[in-house]
């Protein structure tokens, strides 16, 4: 029997795939330039070529608007879900069996994601300015990650799930080290390895389990295995749901397997830093409750307690150590720790709360824009300074006003503080769900880290409107491409600040859909 493919439906990420061919061919055969710049190692020279570098940046931006185009195609299109790569049904017995599935929640996810990619492939054409960063790998390896990160939502079984996620984690090895020359760039990019290793062959032990007692990959029928009405599992299926667990803890940088987040964040390069605090974390977490709320369901009083404690301990340790950085990027790394506990909280009470799911999706949307317009500013500065700390951007509200108070309003969001309302309502809505959700403790510990977190939001918030009392140390000019992508992020936190529960609704829709 032939299997039959809906090519439109896996669209999105079949033109990711093919621009990353696309991308590799074109830096192969382009021709060079004659012109050099100095890299990064005194006395060394790569070959530059600008008009290239554009070209390629043009096309994997083409790339990823096609692939968005696809996707909201798809989401207008209505009707059921859709899917391919199917268990033909005289083989599926009882119900479908699909391995990829285009659904509420699949283009939600990959619609964020591709938003998300396009702000950074602009921060990408500022970062790449420099000539010190093959551009055709660069690219290349970007792409490689968006498939991985579009295609896993929609995975339906554990093998398309692994592989999905082992598409986003490895080619980030390599953007992390493509800075030659970089100390700091290498030793991140082997922490990475190390770590993402490890987590893989945890949740690969915990996968083999699961599978060993089902007998299938397939999460629906995963769910009917594992269901409420199952009495006779074994106690080694709570070791499985345990490891796999732990697994996605890693990815998503949770507590206490969070360690490699901010010397991997500031060694990387600044783009690479904002895909792992958005794209990175967002395909985690996509795979977290793909196999907690779609397969494991009945497993939640295993669980449930698990992703609570791990979402107190997340915020509370990530909250805590922002409050001692003093660089930017190792502040923004140790926030980005804390919001995951607080998007881990309401799937803690997902087995009670149907809209938990939605609340965690609608938290991740609106922290996504926000942290992509830090990062983004964060870059510019980096371009102008050494050390890129936070007295760094004493003043930055004055001299450069458009970078200043876009930086100024998303700190003010990730605070949930007005007039960042996007923030606030976000925080209200976690708050409102583990409550009905019934664990007041929960919501307690999350009160008291929103107060912590206030004090450094707050701090680096006052810097942008402080005197400097000295120029700036290095003017720079950054380009159209920067400013963009700053644009975009701050139109994104606005229009969520503007509309914050229509964002709540889309997800809330899509994950019940």
């Amino acid at each position: 029997m032939i299997q039959q493919i809906d090519y439109f439906v896996i669209a999105p990420p079949l033109v990711l795939a093919l621009a990353a061919g696309l991308v590799l061919l074109l830096d192969a055969f382009l021709p060079a330039r004659p012109r050099t710049v100095i890299a990064e190692r005194p006395g060394s020279s790569l070959p530059s070529r600008p008009g290239t570098a554009t070209g390629l940046g043009l096309v994997t931006l083409a790339g990823i608007v096609v692939a968005l185009g696809f996707v909201v195609a798809q989401a207008l299109g209505g009707g059921s879900p859709r899917s391919t790569f199917c268990v033909p049904p005289g083989l599926a017995g009882s119900g479908a069996l699909c391995s990829f599935v285009a659904d509420g929640f699949t283009l939600v996810f990959a619609g964020m994601v591709l938003a998300a990619a396009v702000v950074i492939v602009l921060m990408s054409m500022t970062e790449l300015a420099g000539g010190a960063i093959p551009v055709g790998e660069w690219y290349f390896l970007l792409l490689c990650t968006l498939v991985g990160a579009v295609t896993l939502p929609a995975s339906r079984d554990l093998i398309m799930l692994v592989v999905a996620l082992e598409l986003v984690s490895l080619p980030v090895f390599a953007l992390t080290a493509l800075k030659r020359y970089d100390g700091r760039s290498s030793e991140a990019a082997v922490k990475l390895f190390v770590v993402s290793v490890v987590s893989t062959a945890i949740m690969l032990f915990g996968v083999s389990l699961l599978y060993g007692i089902a007998g299938s990959v397939y999460l629906s029928r995963l769910r009917e295995v594992f269901g409420g009405q199952a009495t006779d599992l074994p106690a080694v299926v709570t070791v499985g749901v345990v490891l796999v667990v732990a697994g996605f803890a890693f990815k998503i940088a949770a507590v206490p397997f969070h360690s490699w987040a901010a010397d991997v964040y500031q060694g990387a390069p600044v783009p690479v830093a904002a895909l792992l605090s958005v794209i990175s974390k967002a395909a985690g977490f996509a795979g977290l409750i793909l196999v907690l709320v779609t397969a494991l369901t009945g497993q939640a009083g295993t669980w449930a307690p698990i992703v609570a404690i791990l979402s107190a301990l997340t915020m509370t340790a990530g909250n805590l150590l922002a409050m001692r950085q003093r660089s930017a990027v190792r502040l923004l790394a140790w926030s980005s720790v804390a919001q995951s506990g607080y998007i881990l909280a309401p799937l803690a009470v997902a087995a009670t709360a149907p809209g938990a799911v939605g609340t965690s999706m609608a938290y991740l949307v609106i922290y996504a824009a926000m942290n992509l317009g830090a990062f983004a500013v964060v870059m510019l500065v980096s371009k102008a300074v050494t050390r890129n700390e936070l007295d760094d951007y004493r003043g930055l509200a004055l001299r450069r006003p458009a970078a200043g108070v876009t930086l100024a309003f998303c700190l003010v969001c990730l605070a949930g503080l007005p007039p960042g309302l996007a923030g606030l309502f976000a925080k209200v809505f976690v708050f409102r769900e583990i409550v009905g959700g019934g664990a007041g403790w929960l919501a307690v510990v999350m009160a008291v880290n929103t107060v912590i977190g206030l004090y450094y939001y707050a701090v680096w918030t006052a810097r942008l409107f402080t005197p400097a009392g000295r120029p700036e140390p290095s003017p720079y000019r950054p380009p159209l491409a920067a400013w963009l992508a700053v644009g975009l992020a701050l139109a994104a936190a606005v229009l969520f600040s503007v509309a914050p529960q229509l964002v709540l609704d889309l997800t809330s829709l899509s994950a019940s859909g």
